[in-house]
């Protein structure tokens, strides 16, 4: 297993909190550690499955809760902070229990087009903006700003394609 970035900060501590494993845990327990957390460093996946176990865990409410805490989100982690976000899926996503809408799409590439499913679903509510995150990554093949402004024009919020050197704050 390779180190994230993200945890070579020079952090004091660094924990692990498994959101499905959170609702058989008293949240008494998990809710102290997060309390007195600096920081909660949430990196990718699929931000549906996100999504759901911040609120099934009790999370999203928690840290609703606290202005001081930084939340610092790393590809799905930093788009799953909005009211609304997208994503697209080559097959549908498994856990549908947060998805508003999805439609085919085609993205333009450089060898080719590409057809995916877009999704739209609801978030934590965080901030009243969506992140597309990964702009111009090569591993990502339908991340070019044409893409990124086809895909924005379908989200009912502002929409902020970053690259992944950017954040914001």
């Amino acid at each position: 297993m390779t180190q994230s970035t993200m945890t070579r900060l020079g952090w004091k501590s660094v924990g692990l909190l498994e959101l499905t494993t959170l609702p058989s845990i008293d949240k008494k327990l998990w809710s102290r550690e997060v309390k007195t957390a600096d920081a909660l460093l949430v990196w990718g996946g699929d931000p549906i499955y996100l999504s759901h176990w911040m609120h099934e865990s009790g999370l999203n409410d928690l840290l609703s809760t606290l202005r001081n805490l930084v939340y610092a989100g790393v590809s799905v982690g930093s788009m799953t902070v909005s009211s609304t976000f997208g994503e697209t899926y080559t097959d549908p996503p498994i856990d549908s229990t947060r998805v508003l809408t999805s439609q085919n799409i085609d993205f333009a590439t450089t060898q080719c087009n590409v057809s995916r499913l877009f999704v739209m679903a609801r978030g934590a509510g965080f901030v009243d903006f969506a992140i597309i995150p990964h702009l111009n990554h090569p591993d990502h093949e339908d991340a070019s700003l044409a893409n990124a402004q086809k895909w924005a024009s379908m989200l009912p919020v502002p929409v902020y394609a970053i690259d992944d050197q950017t954040a914001s704050k």
